[in-house]
């Protein structure tokens, strides 16, 4: 079982990327899924959540220009984001969470991915 990014890049402020997370090995009808993000000189903080019947959860700090999505047959979480700032740099992790609504705490994740890297220059 394994959690592999990819989408990130270097782009300029007010730009779209879309992440996407290949869950290999995970029934997405059981987990909770959820993207986040670790910025520099700053804790990781969990932006985006989505579970099995796809309820999600936002940070305020993204919230109206990212989406979380998830493609069940394709074993597939996706982020999209839109208008992009400088301090949405960062690398950006997916996670998984067997069994768990989108409202538990972080600590309940227990698969993690190595992350892809996301550069907003102004």
């Amino acid at each position: 079982d394994q959690l592999v990014e990819s989408g990130g890049g270097s782009v300029q402020a007010g730009e779209s990327l879309r992440l996407s997370c290949a869950a290999s090995g995970f029934f997405l009808s059981s987990y909770s899924l959820a993207w986040f993000r670790q910025a520099p000189g700053k804790e990781r903080e969990r932006i985006a959540a989505i579970d099995s019947d796809d309820e999600t959860l936002y940070a305020d700090s993204i919230k109206g220009r990212f989406t979380i999505s998830q493609d069940k047959a394709k074993s597939t979480l996706y982020l999209q984001m839109n208008s992009l700032k400088p301090e949405d740099t960062g690398t950006y992790v997916c996670a998984a969470c067997l069994g768990c609504t989108v409202i538990v705490g972080n600590e309940w994740y227990s698969d993690w991915g190595q992350g892809t890297q996301v550069t907003v220059s102004s």
